[in-house]
C-alpha cells in the first residue's frame, strides 16, 4: 500500500473518530441539559417547612404524596402511564373549587382567581374581585361541608376540587361525580411558614411553580429576618407573656402549645402561657385559664364583633375577665374578622402577622410609624 493510501486511510479513521467524539459530546450536553432541567424543577419544589406533602419527579411524571393516604401523578398529557396507586391529574388545571379560605388565599396571592370556579361560601370575604366573580356567576357557591349542592358542583365544572378532610366532610356525594378530590392539608402545619409554603402545592397544579416559589421566598425572608431580630433582642432579656382566647359556652377556647399561632408568639419574642404538646384548640375551665394567665402581660383575642370591640364588651361577655392583669393594664391584642380579611389572606402572610405582634411586644424592632394589618392594642 502506498504512503498516500495509508495517509488517506488514517485521515478517514480520524474523521470518523472526531465525528463520534462530537456526537458523544453533543449527546452528553443534551443529557446534562435535561438533568439540569430536572434539578432546577426539583429546586422549585423543595419544601423547607411544610410536612404535609412531598414531591418527586420520575420519568417525566411528577409524583405528589399528600399525607400518607393520597397520591397523585401530575402529567402534561393524558397518554402517560402512571404508577399503581397514583391518581392521574393533567396539569395545569383550568378550573377548581376551594373549600376553605386558606386554600383561596393561595390562589389570591398567585393572582389566579380565574382558576377558581366555586366556593363553599363568602362569609368574611373582603376581596372585591372574588365578590364580583360571585355576583356575576363566574364563581358559584356550592354549599357548606356536610351539605354540598351537587348540581352547583357540576355547574362549576372543576378539573379537581381542593378539599380539607374535616370531621363534617360530606365528600361522599361529591365523589360520586367522578371529580378528583385533592386534599389541601395546610391547616395541619404547625410552623407558620409551613402553612404558607402550601402555595407551592397549589402552584404545581395551576402551572405557577415559579411564581409560587418567588412569593414564598419573599415571605420566608421577611419572616426570618424579623424573627432573628426578636431572638437577638430577647437573648438576655425577659420575654413578655401572652395568652389567647375567650370564654364561649362555659369553656375557655385557647390554642395548644404547639399550634402555629403559639409559634408566632414565640417567634415574635414572647412566651405563650400554655406549654404543652397540643396542636389544635383546647377547651379549659375558667379557673384553669386564670391559673395559667392571671399575670400574663398580653391577651390575644380574635372574634367577629358586629361593631367596635371594647373593654366594656369584653367584661360584659364574662365579668371575671377584669381579673386578668392584661385586662387591668389595657394590653388586650385584638383582631376583628368583620373588619379585616383575616382568614381570607393571612395564611399566606405569616410575616405580616408576625410583624403585628412584634410591633406590640417589641415596638423598637419595627419602624415608628408602623400601622398594623390585623392585630392592634385595644384602646
Amino acid at each position: 500500500m502506498s504512503n498516500f493510501a495509508v495517509v488517506k486511510k488514517r485521515t478517514i479513521i480520524l474523521d470518523v473518530l472526531c465525528m463520534a467524539i462530537l456526537l458523544f459530546c453533543s449527546c452528553s450536553q443534551r443529557n446534562k441539559a435535561v438533568l439540569n432541567d430536572v434539578d432546577s424543577t426539583d429546586s422549585l419544589l423543595c419544601t423547607k417547612y411544610a410536612t404535609g406533602f412531598q414531591v418527586k419527579d420520575s420519568a417525566g411524571i411528577r409524583l405528589v404524596n399528600v399525607g400518607k393516604d393520597y397520591h397523585f401523578a401530575l402529567v402534561s398529557t393524558d397518554d402517560v402511564e402512571v404508577p399503581d396507586g397514583y391518581t392521574k391529574v393533567r396539569v395545569p388545571i383550568k378550573s377548581t373549587i376551594c373549600m376553605t379560605a386558606l386554600q383561596l388565599s393561595n390562589f389570591t396571592i398567585l393572582d389566579a382567581h380565574d382558576v377558581v370556579k366555586g366556593l363553599t361560601g363568602t362569609k368574611n370575604l373582603f376581596n372585591k374581585d372574588i365578590q364580583a366573580r360571585v355576583k356575576d356567576g363566574r364563581i358559584v357557591k356550592i354549599g357548606m361541608e356536610g351539605n354540598f349542592d351537587t348540581e352547583m358542583v357540576l355547574a362549576a365544572n372543576p378539573d379537581v376540587i381542593f378539599i380539607s378532610p374535616f370531621k363534617r366532610g360530606g365528600y361522599e356525594s361529591i365523589k360520586e361525580t367522578g371529580i378528583t378530590l385533592v386534599p389541601h392539608l395546610g391547616y395541619k402545619e404547625l410552623d407558620p411558614l409551613g402553612q404558607a409554603e402550601w402555595v407551592k402545592f397549589v402552584g404545581m397544579f395551576i402551572g405557577k411553580e415559579k411564581e409560587a416559589n418567588e412569593v414564598f421566598a419573599g415571605i420566608e425572608s421577611r419572616y426570618n429576618e424579623l424573627k432573628a431580630k426578636c431572638q437577638q433582642l430577647t437573648a438576655n432579656n425577659p420575654k413578655p407573656t401572652v395568652f389567647s382566647g375567650e370564654m364561649h359556652g362555659g369553656l375557655w377556647h385557647a390554642v395548644g402549645g404547639r399550634n402555629y399561632l403559639a409559634q408566632i408568639f414565640r417567634d415574635a419574642g414572647a412566651e405563650y402561657v400554655i406549654d404543652d404538646e397540643e396542636t389544635a384548640g383546647e377547651n379549659l375551665e375558667f379557673e384553669k385559664m386564670y391559673e395559667l394567665a392571671a399575670n400574663a402581660d398580653y391577651w390575644r383575642i380574635l372574634n367577629s364583633n358586629p361593631g367596635d370591640f371594647t373593654y366594656e364588651a369584653l367584661k360584659a361577655s364574662e365579668p371575671r375577665n377584669e381579673l386578668f392583669k392584661a385586662y387591668k393594664e389595657k394590653k388586650v391584642i385584638y383582631c376583628n374578622m368583620k373588619q379585616t380579611p383575616y382568614y381570607e389572606i393571612s395564611p399566606v402572610q405569616p410575616d405580616v402577622l408576625l410583624k403585628d405582634f412584634v410591633a406590640i411586644f417589641h415596638p423598637e424592632v419595627v419602624e415608628a410609624d408602623y400601622k398594623p394589618t390585623y392585630y392592634y392594642l385595644l384602646k
